[in-house]
């Protein structure tokens, strides 16, 4: 059993993928990690990558290529300057070596070293093999798995007797709904109370503030950065950004100057229906316009499905409640983590494993879920407003045009946000005891789908759109 927090459901980090980026480059700083510790990191001569599977079929698109060098480098995702990412590979290209780790310069072929194989490994169908040729003659070589939401394994599992006792130490281990309900029930307690003691086992309530904290800012400016963006998306497709016309249409004469000043502007527009739909739309799409340029956005649960939570906690936050702060931000994250962790150890947040449902479809569920806490729901109707959300996505294809996380996957984004709130509103207005399908149900139905669907449908660009629509198209 894995011990999630929030903190590893929500990840600051670049776009456009974190399956296929964000893992990739996490997987690169774990092998130099894992090499230091074993003692041979200073006698490494060269270094090269083999991507396999998904991360081959659709890894020029997801940038999983730039996404490894920049690991290779020692780069932090979290705090890279965006702008010096393309500097950074030029770099690589044009001088034909890597500064390992930032301390070792070692030669680098960037179009040789980077080796895309169409083969799947057993274990996962996102495997990253790094080697590196030692100075005593031998080589050193890992394998690892990039198993969405920016996670990263190897085969055998190493740590995972070190997550089984770290979850043990939660007061309120929980795998499935049902037992979170049950801790619900027995200790008087709402959801996000449950996930809050549970994090407070792993880190202080000010660690948490501030963290929660940072995932919001960078939600807010990511959100911010997408709506005052115009142009042409990066990747061949020609995909016009839309979120900044949409925002123009929308946004009125208020004055503001920063994020935190847009979103009270906000609040004083118009509020009608059709104005709500496309508020909640721009907010989604300017996300993963942001993610689709690797730009800095939080994985929720992944980079593809970005968009959603962050579109449905502004829209609580502009429209149903112009007095929310913090508190409700740090509660509608907890709720929305501790519904995503559910899905992961019950089934799948990877897009490679599970086609869109898996991203779209958990995000959705993650952000109902979130939402109808906030709006007074008890335990049972936020399980509820989760498992209406995914239940409505289920069979979800992931099926990105030229391998770019771009169409649909930007709309969906949108479509997702727009499900959750109907979600959540279906589920505040139902009894919980007429549910006919309980959320660990829609888990378990999500994975055997997941295991049933053909692999032309689980992110390598073999099925649906990516082949019924051609780049000629475009």
């Amino acid at each position: 059993m894995e011990c999630i927090s929030v903190f590893d459901m929500l990840k600051i980090g670049v776009g456009p993928s974190s399956s296929h980026t964000l893992g990739p480059w996490r997987a690169a700083e774990r092998w130099i990690a894992e090499l230091e510790e074993d003692g041979v990191f200073d006698q490494v001569q060269s270094v090269s990558v083999s991507l396999y599977g998904s991360l081959s079929l659709t890894g020029k698109g997801h940038a999983t290529d730039i996404a490894v060098a920049m690991g290779l480098l020692g780069a932090d995702p979290v705090t890279v300057p965006i702008d010096s990412i393309s500097g950074s590979i030029d770099s690589i290209k044009d001088q034909g070596k890597i500064l390992f780790g930032e301390k070792r310069e070692v030669p680098f072929d960037y179009t040789q070293d980077i080796s895309f194989k169409k083969e799947f490994l057993p274990f996962h169908a996102n495997g990253i093999r790094f080697t590196a040729q030692l100075s005593n003659g031998e080589i050193s070589e890992e394998t690892y798995y990039s198993i969405g939401g920016g996670f990263v394994v190897k085969e055998e599992l190493i740590h995972s007797k070190e997550n089984k006792e770290t979850f043990k130490t939660f007061p309120y281990p929980i795998k499935t709904g049902n037992e979170l309900l049950h801790f619900c029930e027995t200790e008087k307690k709402s959801i996000s109370e449950i996930v809050m003691e549970n994090e407070l086992s792993l880190r202080t309530a000010t660690e948490i503030d501030e963290g929660l904290q940072s995932i919001w800012n960078t939600m807010l400016e990511c959100m911010y950065v997408g709506c005052h963006t115009e142009g042409i998306l990066p990747g061949g497709l020609n995909v016009r950004r839309r979120a900044y016309d949409l925002h123009q249409k929308l946004k009125g004469t208020v004055p503001y100057s920063n994020p935190q000043e847009w979103l009270e502007g906000i609040r004083d527009t118009e509020v009608k229906f059709r104005q709500i739909i496309k508020w909640v739309s721009c907010f989604a799409l300017s996300v993963n316009e942001v993610n689709a340029s690797l730009g800095r956005v939080v994985t929720a649960p992944t980079n593809g499905s970005a968009g959603v939570i962050p579109a449905v906690l502004m829209y609580y936050m502009v429209i149903e409640n112009h007095d929310a702060n913090f508190d409700d931000v740090k509660q509608f994250l907890l709720v929305a983590s501790e519904v995503g962790s559910i899905f992961k150890k019950g089934a799948t947040i990877s897009a490679a494993m599970g086609g869109c449902q898996a991203e779209i479809g958990v995000s959705s569920a993650m952000a109902a879920a979130g939402l109808t806490e906030l709006m007074g729901g008890t335990p049972e109707q936020v399980l509820m407003a989760a498992e209406i959300a995914m239940e409505h996505h289920l069979g979800l294809t992931c099926d990105p045009i030229g391998g770019l996380v771009q169409v649909p996957c930007i709309e969906r984004n949108a479509m997702g946000a727009i499900k959750a709130i109907n979600a959540a509103e279906l589920a505040l207005d139902t009894d919980p005891k007429d549910a006919k399908v309980p959320l660990d149900k829609v888990v378990n139905t999500m994975w055997e789908t997941a295991k049933d669907m053909s692999s032309k449908y689980k992110e390598t660009s073999e099925g649906g759109l990516a082949v019924g629509v051609f780049l000629s198209d475009c």
